[in-house]
């Protein structure tokens, strides 16, 4: 029956996810996968994280989107080695393309592996990438009542980077509501409030990554 494909694509999804899985246990890298809207700050909050942890994490960047590669060449910038995935239309990363990218990085010392999905709230929280940790950016200027509207983002959510709050000012964004529903329907979400542009709170956000990655290192 046709209904069989749309399980078929999930579960073809999950076996490349373990194999994922399997390449960064081999090598002790942790990776996350970054997941917002289009201009919440994905790669601003990338860059910043890079920034945080140089001289004391090893890192590779995978970076997502339907076309282009302005993104990577931003990364590459940085001196980090990343690979671009342009998905032609597709609005999210698949476990497959992962496996193609992390094929061709060279992972040995590597410690941290940040992948930026595709710019979108719905469909990126629908299939595992293999990642340690899913992360996702919500800036002030797309409003407090995202988690409404695209629940399974926020519920399947290990983070989330409130990004932009420099722009708390002229916004009605109300971070305590936010955080409120945010952990009505996740309890175990750790929130962080930031600005990309301040630099504000980009600290905490990166040493609870640090110590993230420390403890995978130690299998603990």
């Amino acid at each position: 029956m046709e209904i069989e494909v749309l399980e078929g694509v999930f579960d073809a999804n999950e076996i490349i996810a373990g194999k994922n899985r399997a390449i960064l246990d081999g090598c002790g890298a942790f990776m996350v996968n970054v997941m917002a809207s289009p201009g919440a700050g994905k790669t601003s909050v990338i860059l910043k994280t890079l920034e945080g942890v140089a001289g004391g994490l090893s890192c590779a960047v995978v970076e997502g989107d339907i076309a282009g590669k302005v993104d990577s060449e931003r990364v590459a910038e940085t001196g980090v080695p990343a690979i671009q995935i342009n998905t032609g239309g597709s609005c999210h990363l698949e476990a497959r393309q992962v496996n193609t990218a992390l094929e061709r990085l060279d992972l040995e010392g590597v410690d941290l592996v940040l992948v930026e999905n595709v710019g979108n709230l719905v469909c990126p929280a629908e299939f595992r990438l293999g990642e340690d940790c899913k992360v996702m950016i919500l800036s002030v200027a797309e409003g407090h009542d995202k988690p409404l509207k695209y629940p399974l983002m926020f519920s399947e959510s290990d983070v989330l980077l409130v990004n932009k709050i420099d722009l708390l000012p002229y916004t009605d964004f109300d971070v305590d509501g936010l955080k409120d529903t945010v952990r009505r329907m996740n309890p175990r979400v750790r929130i962080f409030e930031m600005s990309c542009r301040t630099g504000e709170g980009i600290d905490r956000w990166v040493d609870w990554l640090k110590e993230r990655v420390e403890k995978r290192a130690e299998g603990t």
